[in-house]
């Protein structure tokens, strides 16, 4: 957070993160990343799988099967051509921070291991290779189906970068693993909701306002399944920034101070 924040706001750029969940023997666990200290944007924070949208991921050649852009443009208030880019970076930042791949060589099939795949993964890492490009020199067809959306936060006015990030939801596929071969995260494991807000609690981990949010969303269901089925509205939420005591602190809808905070 800056010290002293810009009185222009920046435009927000799109964004698309995603929660990979699981059944645990605890109950629903949920991928978390913590990210390297040297990043310009979250540092030393944990956080879901995601990043920013790249022109390419709005490529129409991709193959696709699943709800189409029309139906994710309806949910998240947006144009059907960004909604095509937030899905497909979606996939994109989750297979490149990840190594998990939301894609298949049919409707119906999902890939198996993906090691198999890590030039192309380094590739789409550097910008060498699009997503398209990659989907379809594999002959692979993007999953959509498998993506729920969940929700939608924009990063509060002032800060010196911003996201309007739509938060999506997918099942850890069969015979895949998630790994913390990136060079944006220093560990990755598994964990559920509770355990993830018991060591932000306990000053282990800092958790960003909506991954606490979210993580406090995904406790109140039992299991992956759950999640997955459960109904959600995708209010664009907007927290703000104000001062208090010559610090400044985060504040979210409807906490007290909001309505009156500028």
């Amino acid at each position: 957070m800056p010290e002293t924040p810009s009185d222009r706001p920046v435009v927000p750029k799109d964004a698309a993160t995603v929660m990979l969940v699981r059944d645990g023997s605890a109950g629903l666990e949920v991928f978390l990343q913590k990210r390297v200290k040297a990043m310009a944007f979250a540092a030393g924070m944990t956080v879901f799988p995601g990043g920013g949208v790249d022109p390419r991921d709005a490529d129409i050649s991709v193959s696709w099967h699943g709800p189409g852009p029309d139906w994710w443009a309806e949910r998240f208030g947006c144009s059907p051509e960004i909604a095509r880019a937030l899905v497909c970076a979606a996939v994109r930042e989750t297979f490149e921070e990840s190594g998990v791949l939301l894609a298949g060589p049919d409707a119906s099939t999902l890939v198996g291991g993906t090691s198999h795949y890590a030039e192309a993964r380094a590739g789409l890492v550097a910008r060498d290779l699009s997503l398209a490009e990659f989907l379809a020199r594999e002959d692979l067809v993007l999953r959509a189906d498998l993506l729920r959306p969940w929700s939608n936060w924009v990063t509060p006015e002032g800060e010196p970068r911003r996201y309007d990030t739509r938060f999506f939801l997918a099942a850890m596929p069969t015979g895949q693993h998630a790994d913390a071969r990136t060079s944006e995260a220093v560990e990755a494991y598994w964990a559920t909701p509770e355990q993830a807000l018991a060591d932000f609690a306990e000053g282990r981990c800092q958790l960003l306002p909506p991954t606490r949010v979210t993580l406090q969303q995904l406790a109140e269901h039992g299991s992956a399944s759950a999640a997955l089925e459960s109904e959600r509205t995708m209010d664009k939420i907007i927290p703000k920034l104000v001062k208090r005591d010559g610090r400044w602190y985060v504040l979210l809808p409807g906490e007290p101070g909001f309505e009156e905070a500028k």
